[in-house]
């Protein structure tokens, strides 16, 4: 019987929970790294038990731990993320220019196609690749250096690259996401770079159809559909059929199109789900009822799926890496929160149960199907 491993990154330590096929029982190891920030973990698919995390501190700055036995133990890979020496500048809040700095780690993104390629999206908006499973690091600098970086500016998080999706069918093909400049796409195995933004409205910004300066919050794909994107923006939940050239709002009846979280569920490429917010200035669940919506029609049309979930008196968020799915017959769908919970439902959404209560805030969630 197959089995489920979530890694779970938090504001104070990284935590591994295990379980069978049944989903019911979860055993919890950690916390690893007590104390520092763990933006992201994640595996990589073709070595379930290589996992990589980033490591971040204010006081001792940012580092990659790498473990080979499914994160038992655990050794730093190497940690030389330096900007390949291009000058330059980016707008800052003020509109003066504001030097690239490497501030952490936000997303890493072991590659579908080779156990030693990995990606690291970072603050200040950047694309590394290591082709040796982390021990060196290169920046993929035709996408900081394009036309429009001048005009890239951070948002509430600070500038970062924080998505990074790679075509399954063409591993030269990668989508990545930044706040606050908007989507991109690669097609040559990051030499060159395109923005994929149209259809974006943004009306906090001096022109709403910006070839660039929208503050994408997240994107998610279906490995059976590569050119079918899904984008919880920070306003609309948005739609691509053409691999980012075109979008469309598919927030339908969502009672708030304002989220961080988005992901498709394993066997239906048109089922997704996302955790609707208040608002920008909000961030908590409207009317303190958690509410996770399901679409099963790729948009436009959504459910609430409350069923084990607090209604009442509830003011967590669920931040953008916060969501993942496993690849079980019934797809499992997990989420974890700011107030330390982490939800798994084992029927699609149907229901859901707190697996986990009173960890550290949660950054980060992401499930692995071990066989």
């Amino acid at each position: 019987m197959s089995s489920v491993r979530l890694l779970v990154g938090t504001r104070k330590g990284a935590f591994v929970l295990t379980a069978d096929g049944k989903r019911e029982r979860w055993d919890v190891s950690g916390p690893h790294f007590a104390g520092w920030e763990i933006y992201h973990l994640k595996g990589s698919p073709i070595d379930p038990n290589r996992i990589y995390a980033s490591q971040t501190s204010g006081w001792f700055g940012q580092v990659i731990q790498r473990s080979d036995d499914g994160g038992k133990t655990w050794e730093p890979a190497g940690n030389k993320f330096v900007y390949d020496g291009v000058p330059g500048t980016h707008q800052w809040y003020d509109g003066t220019p504001h030097p690239w700095e490497f501030a952490r780690v936000w997303h890493l993104e072991p590659s579908l196609a080779d156990r030693e390629t990995v990606y690291a999206g970072v603050e200040d908006a950047a694309l590394f690749a290591s082709t040796d499973g982390g021990q060196n690091w290169a920046e993929l600098s035709g996408l900081r250096t394009h036309s429009t970086g001048s005009s890239w500016q951070p948002g509430a998080g600070g500038m970062c690259l924080h998505t990074i999706i790679e075509d399954p069918t063409n591993p030269k093909r990668l989508f990545v996401a930044i706040s606050a400049a908007g989507a991109f796409r690669t097609d040559d195995g990051g030499k060159t770079w395109k923005p994929i933004n149209r259809g974006l409205k943004s009306a906090q910004i001096p022109d709403p159809n910006a070839e660039v300066g929208h503050c994408v919050h997240h994107i998610a794909m279906h490995p059976s559909h590569p050119k079918t994107l899904f984008m919880q923006k920070h306003w609309d939940v948005m739609r691509t059929d053409d691999a980012g050239d075109s979008w469309k709002e598919v927030s339908g009846n969502l009672p708030t199109d304002f989220g961080f979280a988005i992901d498709v569920h394993a066997h239906e490429p048109e089922t997704l789900y996302v955790v609707p917010i208040k608002s920008d200035s909000e961030h908590f669940p409207i009317d303190g009822k958690l509410q996770v919506f399901r679409s099963r029609t790729g948009g436009d049309e959504w459910e609430a799926l409350t069923k084990g979930l607090p209604q009442r008196d509830c003011y967590v968020n669920v931040l953008r890496d916060a969501m993942s799915v496993d690849r079980l017959d019934s797809c499992g769908v997990y989420f974890g929160t700011t107030g330390g919970q982490v939800y798994a439902s084992n029927d699609g959404g149907d229901s859901w149960t707190a697996i986990v209560r009173d960890l550290p805030a949660v950054l980060s969630v992401e499930a692995q199907t071990l066989p």
